[in-house]
């Protein structure tokens, strides 16, 4: 009588190596791609309710309020739209060449107002721009 050899059933599955090799290179991938992908933005952070440093020559310096209705008073007179906020630092900067601009903004003010100001005087050419936070 001749013996058999036993044959080992094959056994039923689904092989997923491949679909971890897939997994393995889309993961790859995605921490590529994400590494390359970089938001331009503005970094705001507004400041405490401390008493703001002052400068040692305060004549140069422009104060901007900006109340919590979004009104803005440039040097105590108030000034009828954003608008208007360009030119009347354009006149303060031909009076003070080397003026310094301190908006003080109210904590519950728009950022948006806040932004359009610090931008008109960017782009006057006024360097110092401070914000200041307003109780």
């Amino acid at each position: 009588m001749i013996q058999r050899a036993k044959v080992q059933p094959e056994e039923d599955g689904i092989n997923i190596t491949p679909m971890l090799d897939v997994v393995f290179i889309l993961l790859i991938f995605f921490i590529v791609t994400t590494s390359f992908v970089r938001e331009s933005g503005l970094d705001v952070s507004r400041p405490s309710a401390q008493q703001p440093q002052t400068s040692d020559d305060e004549s140069n310096n422009v104060l901007v309020k900006i109340d919590e209705l979004d009104q803005v008073f440039v040097d105590g007179r108030a000034l009828s739209g954003l608008k208007s906020i360009k030119p009347s630092l354009q006149l303060m900067l031909a009076e003070k060449p080397e003026m310094q601009v301190i908006v003080a903004a109210h904590s519950s003010s728009h950022t948006e107002t806040l932004i359009h100001v610090v931008d008109a005087a960017r782009s006057l050419g006024i360097g110092a721009v401070s914000v200041a936070k307003q109780h």
